[in-house]
């Protein structure tokens, strides 16, 4: 559903991204860790298409994100770090706008839907979203995913600053996208969260993808260990066997 062959982007002598390949299945949640400047919001933005390519492809749902960017965007949806909605409207207008402006157009009954399987409580449906907490903007966020029909969802640092039950929630929100066969992309620096909610983990640093395991076959401390390693830059085996 999401897919980088030997991905690479330049900014003059800076190697951004050095052939980053990967491949994300329709319903599969995986998680990209990374110190700062490790490439991870350059690759969200590759899928955007709102980079120059030094090489390599992207791709949505088959769709050559290079050829056909408008296409590419429509099958996506995008959710960064702070979810910019408009204040005086309600949650429930905020989406109403926003699935229109993706050619959608629901009744209320259906809208109220959306917002309920993003894990918004109905009490707030109603309010201003100016009085809405990040995490409630968030899961707005995910209800316009849904109403979009998104095919692959892309998150750059989406519960930096939730405290933990609003983390929770958050992904608890993400886990049923993803079980409607959604592919989700998340690029995030929350360890335990990923380890939690991710069926894939992958590591980068300096624009390389230096590590990549199931989730299931580590332990927080095992991918502490791992993490740290790669951000300190020092060579250890990966699970496929290829010394890095």
């Amino acid at each position: 559903m999401l897919k980088a062959e030997t991905l690479t982007v330049t900014y003059g002598s800076h190697t951004a991204l050095g052939g980053l390949d990967l491949d994300i299945a329709e319903g599969e949640i995986y998680a990209l860790l990374g110190p700062n400047g490790a490439g991870k919001t350059t690759t969200i933005n590759a899928f955007l298409g709102f980079v120059d390519l030094a090489g390599g492809r992207t791709s949505v749902a088959g769709i050559n994100v290079q050829e056909n960017p408008v296409a590419a965007r429509r099958a996506l949806a995008y959710i960064p770090e702070q979810v910019n909605l408009y204040g005086w409207f309600s949650g429930l207008e905020n989406l109403d706008y926003f699935a229109r402006l993706g050619g959608q157009s629901y009744d209320h009954d259906v809208l109220k839907r959306f917002l309920t399987q993003a894990g918004l409580q109905e009490e707030a449906f109603g309010r201003k979203v100016v009085g809405y907490s990040k995490g409630m903007r968030q899961k707005v966020g995910i209800a316009i995913a849904l109403a979009k029909q998104a095919k692959a969802l892309l998150l750059d640092e989406p519960t930096s600053g939730l405290d933990p039950a609003a983390s929770y929630e958050f992904s608890e929100s993400l886990k049923r996208v993803s079980g409607q066969g959604v592919a989700v992309l998340m690029a995030t620096h929350d360890l335990f969260r990923a380890l939690d909610i991710a069926d894939r983990i992958g590591i980068m640093h300096s624009g390389i993808l230096q590590d990549e395991r199931a989730a299931k076959e580590l332990s927080a401390r095992e991918l502490e260990s791992l993490y740290l390693s790669v951000a300190r830059g020092r060579v250890h085996q990966a699970s496929s066997g290829m010394k890095i």
